[in-house]
């Protein structure tokens, strides 16, 4: 039997993309999801698949950057299934531009999404993982949280951070509840949707040219989650072969 099986799994981001190939792959080993994001009618649409394959799926609409929003989805899920065993943070967003462009609302929302978001999620479900002794985070990162390049500047400070939250995080929690970060490079997913800068989109739309699937990202997290509770896997960095950044 999986080491994921039983386990109740929160998962943002959750209608495209890394986020609904996690979803799919954890249904069917055996979890229990609650699928948060902002589109309805994909979470809706997410789950009915889900549960007609056989698996167990949950959802509610949520926006990352409102604490409150982020509180009730950690309390629908513990109504649901009783207990929060892991929260998957993958929620973000990447529009990219050269800062002498100035796009402070877009640097605004990076932050809010990428970092508030993350911290949000561990503000719901810690105290519940602390008071089960048990429990497991899962950051979703970047290779720009290990490197940056010109037109990258906020998106790869917001990822920094997240590998500095997620480190933190494993450092003051102890040995009971585990931390991960995931690192991808290049991903065929929605991602590069949110760049409303004209150059940045030519650019990196080269880069994901040799894009990997988002399954290959849910199969780390897989991965993560599948050791016994004594290992913790603290961070996986994985690009496509052929990305040299």
């Amino acid at each position: 039997m999986s080491q994921i099986t039983g386990k109740s799994i929160i998962i943002t981001g959750a209608s495209s993309g890394i986020g609904e190939a996690t979803a799919r792959m954890l249904a069917e080993r055996g979890a229990k999801l609650m699928l948060a994001a902002r589109r309805e009618e994909r979470l809706e649409k997410l789950a009915s698949e889900i549960k007609s394959a056989g698996g167990t799926a949950s959802y509610k609409t949520v926006d990352v950057t409102q604490h409150s929003q982020v509180e009730a989805l950690a309390q629908s899920t513990l109504e649901q299934y009783g207990k929060i065993d892991v929260l998957i943070n993958n929620a973000g967003i990447m529009p990219l531009s050269k800062l002498e462009q100035l796009k402070v609302e877009e640097w605004e929302r990076t932050i809010d999404i990428n970092i508030k978001g993350v911290l949000y999620g561990i503000a719901a479900v810690l105290p519940h993982m602390q008071k089960a002794q048990s429990g497991h985070i899962i950051n979703l990162s970047s290779v720009a949280g290990h490197r940056v390049f010109p037109g990258s500047a906020v998106y790869c400070g917001t990822k920094f951070a997240v590998r500095a939250i997620s480190e933190g995080f494993r450092q003051e929690v102890g040995e009971h509840i585990r931390s991960t970060i995931i690192s991808p490079g290049a991903v065929a997913t929605e991602l590069t949707n949110s760049i409303s800068d004209p150059q940045a989109a030519q650019n990196i739309g080269e880069v994901y040219k040799i894009a990997i699937q988002p399954e290959a990202i849910a199969q780390a997290i897989a991965y993560a989650l599948e050791q016994p509770k004594e290992v913790d896997v603290n961070e996986i960095l994985l690009r496509p072969t052929a990305q040299e950044l």
